[in-house]
């Protein structure tokens, strides 16, 4: 069974929108985009060309899809030999076609697609950016691996990672590293369900449950 990678860049309070450049809307009319820029480094460099150094395939959304077809191919920096190879699957509801080399438009249902993928024989699956693909692979539960990049800023605005559609899971710390910038790599693997306990004693279990009833 091929491995699934969500691959992201976020702020400390979890926003995942425009991290590259002011070209995306912003919700609710502030423009922080390009807010990542200012924390490159050689040490995150290298951590992004470990995860694009080993075969993969591409998962994904409309919007993320139309920023790379329009970068990748034009460019002769490092990456772009990796990224024109690999095999794009596009999730999208309004493309009819997707011109970028190598790349499959996704038709009918998402996710039975994506599951189907992910038991077909192939490298590991990643979705870099495609913030509303994840909604739905979250949803679905079909992602196995987080690889965060998490920057020290705040934003308060934009759209999150973990949204609504998030189902509750266990995960395992597979790796840290903090580069000299403070951008904080995390990969997090599926761990199973989540482990439920309380540090509470009776009495304070009995307080919070008549808390709860005054609550509701």
């Amino acid at each position: 069974m091929r491995q699934l990678m969500v691959q992201t860049f976020l702020t400390l309070d979890g926003v995942m929108q425009g991290p590259g450049g002011p070209g995306e809307r912003w919700d609710g009319g502030a423009d922080y985009g390009g807010w990542s820029t200012g924390y490159w480094d050689d040490q995150l460099s290298g951590i992004m060309g470990e995860i694009t150094g080993r075969p993969f395939d591409l998962l994904l959304g409309r919007k993320t899809y139309a920023i790379f077809a329009a970068h990748w191919p034009r460019t002769d920096q490092p990456g772009a030999e990796i990224f024109n190879n690999a095999t794009k699957h596009v999730a999208s509801r309004t493309l009819d076609h997707v011109d970028w080399q190598n790349s499959i438009l996704i038709k009918g249902d998402v996710a039975h697609y994506v599951r189907e993928l992910k038991q077909s024989d192939g490298p590991q699956i990643q979705v870099h950016g495609s913030g509303n693909l994840i909604q739905t692979l979250l949803e679905h539960d079909l992602v196995d691996v987080f690889s965060l990049l998490i920057f020290p800023l705040l934003l308060g605005t934009g759209k999150r990672l973990f949204a609504d559609g998030t189902i509750p899971a266990g995960l395992k710390t597979v790796d840290v590293t903090t580069t000299s910038m403070g951008v904080i790599a995390m990969r997090y693997e599926r761990a199973g369900d989540l482990k439920y306990g309380s540090f509470a004693g009776r009495e304070a279990t009995e307080v919070r449950k008549q808390l709860a009833k005054e609550e509701g």
